[in-house]
């Protein structure tokens, strides 16, 4: 993520990112965090009923919080599978 960080302080000179680039930041920042600890207590991971398992419609899918307290805040789909110790990202949405 360092590098994204440099690249993005390098193309707009101040560090100031656009709205595309900080939203890119928070979902990279999310994927990261599922890959190190899906239950990291900053994704507020939880049971999602809406989507079905894609692999093994017995298994859960859930939810991620890419961003928090915004109107349409994006949320990481995703569930556990195919493989074991393996995780999939179903959908990247914004909050309906």
């Amino acid at each position: 993520m360092a590098d994204a960080d440099a690249a993005l302080k390098q193309r707009h000179g101040k560090g100031k990112s656009t709205k595309a680039e900080g939203l890119f930041k928070q979902v990279h920042k999310c994927v990261e965090l599922l890959a190190a600890n899906p239950r990291h207590p900053g994704l507020q991971t939880h049971e999602f009923h809406s989507l079905a398992h894609p692999y093994d419609r017995n298994q859960k899918v859930f939810e991620a919080y890419a961003q928090k307290c915004t109107p349409g805040a994006y949320r990481v789909f995703w569930c556990y599978g195919p493989g074991r110790n393996q995780i999939t990202i179903i959908a990247i949405t914004p909050h309906p």
